[in-house]
């Protein structure tokens, strides 16, 4: 049985045999229209999945301690009260609604309600600030916003004479809220009853919006991180995410009813797709987690089938791992110890698609069954099938140890301009250390100094409001300028060795990419993130953030004294566990390509500050301005 036919969805959208090692070999596959079960729009998709799921369960959420479940019939009659309710309130089509919320079903009733009347819906990071917030809804023109609570409305209260153009705000929760009143705010129990009042008398209007919705209607407003100034719109049409959603049937088969968690932004790309629009068109369950403190706890008892998540996530995972180990016993460091040693040895032959020996196949099986069941079972990765990580580069190293303990990590490539998915390794075909294969009917390719460029329907129309930012990220034949920097083998699998702008450029004039040091640094179970320094400088140098669970492990294990987090880093034995770290791997490296001089960030950085972005990741110009004394000390 084919992958297409394990989805159990019919598709119209590239025929299998036209693609060979993820380039089409016809043309005019570029050109559309792309289906997915005879459906051009994801809201003629939603319409579909709720009419034939009915009572099955679409998502679920825990509260009190007790998940609950909560059907595709209910999905779609809350996204019908919301959008008609928005049309009462005057919404128009091709209109902008923003949504300021943590990850729930609302968030997805919104989403959809929003783009079944022919609207746009822009998510805002929870992070953000007022002033981002204001920014963000005066650049989209957003006429409604929707809030989750007391806390997310008190940034729109601080901003309300700033945005004009805001007719309507909706707030979700009403704790804490009884005595509010505000002539723009209104409940969503209150929007629900005006949908519902509306549905009661004009029966059909819903299912006639949904009707007229085209491939080339813009569904989604995402903006980008905005590391290098104001974060820019980027628009995505109904045809890029159909086209995304059907091309990846083709190499990434669900099967109804896999279980999913939902934790990471979702006006974030990969989380929306992830978990709202792939689970519409392969019939999946969505799990939303209860907050980002309880993501690991919630994944134990979930234990999904399909898991997608960053880097952050997957090192923090090996990081607990780790903690485990040092804290069993004797014995039990001594099984983990030689079932990973096993696992290793076996998940090096499967990297390099070599038969495993069947002395170490026999040995892996053995410790499989005694270790690596019970580990995943305790990580709640025992019904995993997949797994995916993206949206940043991850350790070879990293993939490698998840192949070892029995999980099926795969990356993949994905960006906001691109629809979030361009290339992906799969569990037939999989190369460690790449990206994968660009996925059907998307060509990619590299220019002459060395960019990734792609282009298909998944390539967006371009950013809201800015033609000459779009024009800067279009070649003039049709190819998306990602910024990445990479290589294409013989068998078409993309390796990403870092970022145009990232490129250092040492004092003696060599050239070099800091992502693949990074992230070998970041393979540690000390270091949580890491920046390379060294561009027009006469070494390189590093800034380490730390794994603040486990080096607090390691100093009360060696019992060394720290009162607090900057204690703990100016540590002296801490130092030389870093230092040590960092030295072995320079060995992995020329000699230009070694780190000669570090210092530790020592402060606790979350989502909310500055330095980081919203998948956890260190922003590197900002990390650079923000700490340049920091780091022109290391070159005293």
């Amino acid at each position: 049985m084919s992958d297409l036919e394990k989805t159990r969805i019919p598709t119209q959208v590239i025929p299998a045999q036209e693609i060979i090692d993820g380039v089409s070999t016809n043309k005019d596959l570029f050109n559309g229209p792309y289906y997915v079960d005879g459906c051009d729009t994801i809201t003629k998709l939603f319409a579909l999945r709720c009419k034939q799921l009915g009572k099955k369960t679409a998502h679920r959420e825990k509260h009190l301690g007790i998940w609950h479940d909560y059907s595709w019939q209910a999905y779609f009659s809350h996204a019908r009260k919301i959008g008609l309710g928005l049309l009462t309130l005057g919404l128009k089509r091709g209109d902008t609604v923003s949504i300021l919320s943590e990850d729930n079903k609302e968030w997805l009733y919104c989403d959809m309600g929003v783009q079944c009347v022919g609207a746009i819906t822009s998510g805002v990071y929870t992070t953000d600030s007022p002033s981002q917030l204001a920014y963000l809804i005066n650049d989209s023109g957003s006429k409604f916003l929707f809030v989750e609570n007391d806390e997310m409305l008190d940034k729109y209260l601080e901003i309300k004479d700033e945005v004009p153009t805001l007719e309507k705000i909706i707030i979700y929760n009403r704790d804490g809220l009884h005595d509010f009143k505000d002539k723009k705010a209104l409940f969503l129990d209150e929007l629900y009853d005006l949908g519902e009042k509306y549905h009661q008398t004009n029966p059909e209007v819903f299912d006639a919006e949904i009707t007229k919705s085209t491939p080339d209607d813009v569904a989604l407003l995402i903006y980008t991180s905005g590391t290098t100034g104001q974060p820019k719109g980027a628009m995505l049409s109904n045809e890029n995410i159909i086209f995304a959603v059907a091309s990846s049937l083709h190499v990434l088969p669900y099967s109804e009813g896999d279980n999913q968690l939902c934790f990471l932004p979702l006006c974030h790309v990969l989380e929306r797709s992830s978990s709202v629009y792939s689970p519409i068109a392969n019939k999946t369950i969505v799990n939303f987690v209860e907050s980002t403190e309880t993501i690991f706890d919630n994944l134990q008892e979930v234990a999904p089938d399909v898991f997608t998540a960053v880097p952050r996530v997957w090192e923090k995972i090996f990081s607990r791992v780790a903690l485990m180990a040092q804290d069993g016993t004797d014995f039990g460091k001594w099984a983990y110890n030689k079932a990973l040693k096993t696992g290793l040895q076996r998940a090096e032959y499967l990297i390099q698609s070599k038969p495993v020996p069947f002395l170490i196949e026999a040995k892996y099986r053995f410790w499989d069954f005694f270790v690596f069941t019970n580990l995943r079972r305790m990580l709640g990765m025992n019904n995993l099938h997949r797994a995916i990580t993206g949206a940043a580069p991850i350790s070879p190293d990293l993939l490698k140890y998840y192949r070892a303990i029995g999980v099926n990590l795969v990356e993949g490539l994905g960006q906001t301009e691109g629809a979030g998915i361009t290339s992906i390794n799969t569990l037939a075909k999989n190369k460690n250390g790449t990206v994968g294969p660009a996925i059907p009917g998307v060509h990619i390719r590299i220019a002459k100094n060395g960019e990734i460029q792609f282009k298909g329907a998944n390539v967006f129309p371009g950013y809201w409001q800015a033609p000459d930012k779009t024009k800067e990220t279009m070649t003039k034949d049709g190819y998306l300028k990602t910024g990445d920097v990479g290589v294409l083998d013989d068998d078409g699998f993309l390796k990403i060795t870092g970022r145009l702008k990232d490129i250092i450029i040492t004092a003696g004039g060599k050239n070099i990419t800091p992502s693949e040091i990074e992230n070998k640094l970041k393979a540690s179970a000390y270091i949580s993130d890491a920046v390379v320094i060294g561009d027009k400088r006469k070494y390189l140098t590093c800034l380490v953030m730390i794994d603040q669970e486990n080096v607090e492990k390691f100093a009360q294990d060696k019992k060394i004294p720290f009162n607090d987090f900057a204690s703990l880093c100016a540590a002296k034995e801490v130092q030389e566990l870093i230092g040590s770290t960092i030295e072995a791997v320079n060995q992995d490296f020329a000699r230009v390509e070694q780190i000669k001089n570090f210092a530790l960030i020592d402060i606790i950085l979350t989502a909310e500050d500055d330095e980081l972005t919203a998948t956890m990741k260190l922003k590197r110009s900002f990390v650079e301005k923000k700490y340049k004394p920091l780091i022109d000390s290391l070159y005293k």
